[in-house]
């Protein structure tokens, strides 16, 4: 118990001391939101990852999807390396940096507003934000109580009002550095941790060989009849595979939090490495999740599903661990979930600041009094957060577990066509935008409260976030093509950063010598 607490102490005390080291770069609104845009390969791969992989995706989607798919979940996690990392950095990351830096955007409601020239959007935009990342943080919170308990006996409360306030001190110091460094440390402590647990589960089990063989034998009649379907290439159930797959890979490209990364990225050698790290950083840690939570049937004698639910299952297997390995475990676990947490909380906080408070509710907003009310709904937003996952734990409201599982793809139904159409389609206009929010809000909305209605197949909220994602990347150039089209010298403008002379055009280089 000394040594797992003393590694939680001093752990914390890293992050805090990370905080106050960066609070020299968060004396701006440039420097706290984006790091003053000169963040490198490493920090921004590593920020990018660890918003990406939260205890969510540990204990709550590696168990969940574990169970319903065996090892054939590890596609999950390749499909996150290669769609939600390497693809995303290779088709948005140049173009994200330069647009975003021609247009002087810090957030995604922002860019909305000047690509379409609708402020309109901002306001939309940035209120479709406000109200699906709230419960999207609240979120983050699942899975710990768990983990804690079975580590520490720390009451659930308790346990995320400490990771709470402290995240909260580093970010509100420090600003996105802080969070950049601290996802950095907490990145290797991830990487770490979920090679140091497989290997260890495996082991307890007999080794790679014999766990395989074993969960070869696993049959479940109510999923499928045929044998070793839990140990197969593609698992019991392909397409619903498949739309995990999109959801969780694809969704990446429209969620505000992940797209910003790119906003900050110092230049083009960065955005070349920082592909690679980003890769590699998910197919370890999505891989090593989901790959673990494959196994999870092979604890069925110790897992009641229908009692504890899914979150049960990475608990169950790791309770036979040493408790130096359940110490690194937690560590790992709170790493993912704090640097999420940094993350969700700095896009919201700048979000409601720059795209609906200034020039809307407060008209004369200096830069002092943004950064004092970006940090005061930096608090706010993880006062929510907490309040909602202790209402949640208490009281099991299923409104709450609902709204939690709408949010990413609501986020990212809305969002992910306007912004890479604006990035690459001069022709993309208002009018499809708008579309596109209607449609992703629209249709996760109407599956919680009239999921019945919904065919069978469109009533699992991930296999109708994937429709909104891919119903807007048809919609947005659909409408584009019968609706005004957007004012050519703002588009001009806002490509012209593409033609920016340098030794070769920005479209090739991003850190060349600008020539006259």
């Amino acid at each position: 118990m000394f040594i797992k607490l003393l590694m939680l102490v001093v752990f914390f005390g890293v992050m805090v001391g990370v905080g106050v080291y960066c609070r020299r770069h968060a004396t701006n609104v440039d420097g706290f939101v984006l790091g003053g845009r000169a963040v490198g390969p490493w920090l921004t791969a590593f920020a990018f990852g660890t918003s990406y992989f939260s205890a969510v995706v540990f204990v709550g989607y590696a168990g969940q999807f574990g169970w319903r798919f065996g090892l054939a979940s590890t596609w999950i996690g390749l499909g996150n390396a290669v769609l939600g990392s390497l693809l995303a950095w290779v088709v948005l990351g140049r173009r994200t940096r330069i647009m975003t830096q021609q247009l002087n955007t810090a957030t995604m409601p922002e860019f909305f507003a000047r690509r379409y020239g609708s402020k309109a959007l901002q306001i939309g935009a940035s209120v479709i934000v406000f109200v699906f990342l709230i419960p999207y943080t609240a979120s983050l919170y699942n899975g710990l109580s768990r983990l804690f308990g079975m580590a520490f006996n720390i009451p659930y409360t308790v346990c995320i009002v400490i990771m709470a306030v402290l995240t909260g001190v580093y970010v509100i110091v420090g600003g996105y550095m802080a969070t950049a460094i601290n996802d950095f440390i907490q990145g290797i402590i991830m990487l770490f941790g979920i090679v140091a647990v497989i290997l260890a589960v495996l082991k307890a089990n007999g080794g790679f060989m014999q766990a395989y063989t074993d969960m070869a034998r696993v049959t479940d009649a109510s999923v499928s009849e045929a044998p070793g379907m839990f140990a197969s290439f593609f698992g019991p159930d392909p397409v619903s595979l498949l739309f995990v797959v999109i959801l969780t890979s694809l969704g990446t490209w429209g969620l505000p939090q992940m797209v910003q990364k790119f906003y900050a990225i110092k230049s083009e050698g960065a955005i070349a490495k920082g592909t690679i790290i980003s890769t590699l950083f998910a197919v370890v840690v999505a891989g090593g999740c989901y790959f673990l939570g494959g196994f999870g049937r092979l604890f069925s004698d110790k897992i009641d599903i229908a009692a504890n639910g899914y979150d049960s299952v990475i608990p169950t297997m790791l309770e036979t661990l040493s408790p130096a390995l359940i110490g690194v475990v937690v560590i790992l676990v709170l790493s993912a979930s704090m640097s999420t947490l940094s993350s969700l909380v700095l896009a919201s906080s700048s979000t409601l600041t720059l795209d609906l408070i200034k020039g809307n509710i407060v008209k004369d907003m200096d830069e002092k009094k943004q950064l004092l009310v970006m940090r005061a709904l930096i608090v706010v937003f993880i006062a929510v957060s907490v309040i909602i996952a202790i209402v949640q734990y208490n009281t099991n409201v299923t409104f709450i577990a609902q709204m939690m599982g709408i949010s990413w793809g609501a986020l990212a139904g809305a969002f992910l066509a306007p912004f890479l159409y604006g990035l690459y389609m001069k022709g993309a206009s208002k009018a499809g935008c708008w579309c596109s929010f209607i449609f992703g809000v629209g249709i996760m909305i109407l599956n919680m409260l009239f999921k019945p209605m919904f065919p069978v197949w469109l009533r699992s909220p991930i296999n109708a976030g994937a429709v909104a994602m891919l119903g807007g990347l048809v919609i947005v150039p659909v409408v584009s093509l019968f609706t005004p089209k957007p004012n050519k010298k703002l588009v001009e403008y806002a490509f012209a950063g593409y033609e920016r002379k340098v030794v070769v055009t920005a479209r090739a280089r991003l850190d060349g010598e600008e020539v006259e």
